[in-house]
């Protein structure tokens, strides 16, 4: 037994009528399908080097509720920002998170309190997890695989009323996907499976609209692990799949049921073969790199917004607008995080902020090599992330959307997936710096 492992979860459904999120309407929730998780893997190297892993099952989360939470864990537990990473599904079906999309919904006061006080509470939960991973470490082997899993879809390069056609007929759909399934088994003593952590690279946006609490074809997937393995905590991370959707998609649960069943299988596929060991060692290292806006905002160009017809715009302009009649100076560029994580010799996990394209996992994969796995929606929910050709072609993904966000700007400047690339790049090198240094 080469590592020590904690696992611990606890349930953050809502159990008042917070909104949900994900689209800018009013979405009252009307019951639950499954509870919402927030599910916690704390990892110690045998030298003492820890890193914690938190999991959940919401749509984004905001610099503010993270930066808090960061705050606390580290005076709490002495947690390095580097060692702590916190991912959320981008779940659709799950609460309105404080200060995340603060323009998007048309909360009135009485939603905001419940907002506020539910992220307070779901705050509270993920460090209580924390508290008790760290709390029950245990001694454990860590073992990877790969898989497969084909339902996402290329959302900018087809046609959701085309793609059913396309497949019944064997026609190749259009676009860049990830198809890959990296899955991590946390194995006792005994061989037991305690944990599974898989990843995949796709929107859980399969039940649009749908105003149940769920956890879309994610929850699903760990749903049916966790019922095969019992006691084992099956854990989710979405990859960089901003432009990938499930297709086909709208108010059929059995569609997300279906897709979580493909992708558990998929995970069921990597456990019935030999997986690799993965060895002792943990490194951590993070950076918040500045990007860049292409242009903010001015009263000028904010007036005609403010009086437009698009509710979503006119909050963001009118809020935009009382932020400049307050002398409030908007940055140039936003902190945007980035992480790395080297476990044993064989697995380099990537976490980056906001809602990274696939572009990013497929770069990543072929310039790190086949040990790297990329988390795209870690610590912040950020904005679109596109490649310089997604931010060329424009488009939902990479065009003037910044707005949505709550940013004081409507785009990112061209360089940047070269600022996220250069950032990943020199964490990796940081990590392998500190592996020269302890040889």
């Amino acid at each position: 037994m080469n590592w020590q492992i904690g696992i611990s979860r606890r349930v953050i459904t809502p159990q008042t009528p917070v909104w949900l999120a994900g689209y800018p309407s009013k979405r009252i929730p009307d019951g639950k399908i499954h509870d919402l998780w927030v599910k916690v893997l704390a990892f110690k190297a045998p030298d003492g080097t820890c890193a914690v892993l938190a999991t959940t099952d919401h749509m984004g989360m905001s610099k503010i509720i993270y930066e808090g939470l960061y705050a606390r864990l580290q005076q709490r537990f002495g947690l390095e920002r580097a060692g702590f990473m916190f991912t959320f599904s981008h779940n659709h079906c799950g609460p309105v998170l404080k200060d995340d999309l603060v323009d998007y919904y048309p909360l009135d006061d009485e939603q905001r309190r419940l907002v506020a006080e539910y992220s307070d509470w779901m705050v509270e939960q993920v460090i209580v997890a924390v508290g008790e991973a760290l709390g029950n470490l245990q001694p454990a082997q860590l073992f990877k695989g790969e898989g497969l899993c084909t339902f996402a879809v290329n959302r900018r390069e087809n046609s959701e009323a085309v793609v059913p056609q396309l497949r019944a007929a064997g026609k190749p759909l259009k676009g860049v996907v990830d198809h890959y399934v990296p899955v991590l088994a946390v194995k006792g003593k005994d061989g037991k499976l305690l944990s599974v952590l898989f990843g995949y690279a796709c929107h859980p946006t399969t039940l649009e609209p749908f105003n149940t609490l769920c956890g879309d074809y994610p929850s699903f997937a760990q749903v049916n692990l966790e019922a095969q393995h019992p006691d084992t905590v099956a854990m989710f991370f979405n990859a960089c799949g901003a432009d990938q959707n499930p297709i086909p998609r709208g108010q059929n649960l059995e569609l997300a049921e279906g897709y979580g069943k493909m992708l558990s299988a998929a995970v069921e596929a990597v456990l019935a073969k030999p997986m690799q060991p993965v060895s002792t060692g943990l490194r951590t290292a993070f950076e918040f790199v500045d990007l860049a806006y292409d242009e903010v905002v001015t009263r000028e160009k904010l007036l005609p917004v403010a009086n437009g017809k698009r509710e979503l715009h006119v909050r963001w302009a009118k809020r935009m607008l009382k932020m400049i009649d307050a002398g409030i100076v908007f940055p140039k560029t936003y902190p945007y995080p980035v992480q790395a994580w080297q476990l044993g010799k064989e697995l380099l996990f990537i976490g980056i902020g906001g809602e990274a394209v696939v572009d990013y996992s497929l770069r990543f994969k072929r310039e790190f090599g086949p040990s790297a796995w990329i988390c795209g929606y870690a610590n912040d929910m950020v904005a679109y992330i596109p490649s310089r050709r997604v931010w060329e072609e424009g488009g939902y993904e990479g065009g003037p959307h910044l707005d949505e966000y709550g940013r004081p700007a409507w785009r990112w400047a061209g360089d940047v997936e070269d600022r996220v690339a250069g950032a990943v790049h020199r964490v990796v090198q940081q990590l392998r710096r500190i592996c020269t240094v302890q040889r």
